[in-house]
């Protein structure tokens, strides 16, 4: 890879105050960095295979680490393939993601596992198009699987590697708020020829973003690359404002949601919508809530107004 090839990719990005490095000149700083530094996460022991690769990759989707471990190290006791979860009907699944958030993801996840079992005689493929046609399974999921599994070439485009490059190469605070044709032409551009690799530093640019370039207090002189960042070599220039917050939880339909489905979790017998009344005093929200579920597949409605998590 040439340094030209890096130029051409983001030619869209703002002018930066230092020459654009070679990818090659970040490689072995980040990775040597990661080899030293990564955290010691189950998902990145030789044992948690390709599934445990995978259900992380779902778990940690808009959710910090720390919320997810215990729900993770749970899960892969429970379900240590994808036949064994797709054998359990997909509440059971819901029932089991806890108050991760988003639950709509482990119904996704049971597809999947699902597929593979039917498609794939149980083991998650190692193709990436296979991959991605797998339920579930869009563009960073898949490349994140085929990468940190099997060891492929692929470039993994999260927030914390977006943010890595809009700085170190981009020269600008943050990165746009959708994935831009831009960012990914950098990304393949920057990407080592060899695929172990390309592989390492997949995750080492992930671990640096949650580590070290973090969106609000980036620790610089912790950085491997801090000499030849851009947005440093400008001026550290703030951005027009700061990066997007998340909804607020409390008061919304997320919230009612969750107290729904808390509920439900916990019965093991169909609940009757006085039950579901209770959890929530503002009727029109509550009903909306509950019918958002319902229709997410979340929820089961049953006759005599009864409720309960979908078995199939």
């Amino acid at each position: 890879m040439s340094g030209s090839d890096v130029m051409t990719a983001i030619s869209a990005a703002p002018a930066a105050a230092t020459p654009t490095p070679d990818g090659a000149e970040l490689h072995r700083p980040v990775i040597d960095w990661f080899d030293a530094h990564a955290r010691d996460l189950p998902w990145r022991r030789p044992e948690a295979g390709a599934w445990g690769v995978m259900v992380s990759e779902f778990m940690l989707q808009q959710t910090p680490v720390s919320r997810v471990l215990p729900v993770y190290e749970q899960w892969l006791a429970r379900w240590p393939r994808p036949a064994d979860l797709a054998a359990e009907p997909p509440g059971e699944a819901v029932r089991a993601w806890g108050r991760l958030g988003y639950p709509r993801r482990a119904l996704r996840l049971h597809g999947a596992a699902a597929a593979i079992r039917e498609r794939h005689g149980g083991d998650v493929p190692e193709d990436h198009a296979q991959l991605l046609a797998l339920p579930g399974v869009g563009e960073y999921t898949a490349a994140a699987v085929a990468s940190f599994a099997y060891g492929q070439r692929h470039p993994v485009l999260d927030t914390n590697v977006r943010r890595v490059f809009a700085r170190a190469i981009g020269g600008v605070q943050y990165p746009p708020n959708a994935t831009t044709a831009a960012e990914r032409k950098l990304a393949r551009a920057l990407l080592p020829d060899e695929e172990r690799t390309a592989a390492r530093w997949a995750a080492a640019t992930m671990e640096l973003g949650a580590l070290v370039c973090t969106a609000r207090t980036p620790d610089c002189a912790r950085c491997p690359i801090a000499a030849s960042c851009a947005w440093r070599g400008a001026g550290s220039p703030a951005h027009d404002g700061p990066p997007r917050r998340g909804q607020t939880y409390a008061g919304t339909d997320r919230q009612v949601r969750g107290k729904l489905l808390a509920v439900l979790r916990e019965a093991v017998a169909p609940v009757p919508q006085a039950a579901l009344d209770r959890v929530w005093n503002e009727p029109v929200q509550r009903a909306r809530a509950l019918d958002g579920l319902v229709s997410d597949g979340l929820v089961e409605p049953l006759a005599g107004g009864l409720y309960r998590l979908p078995l199939t």
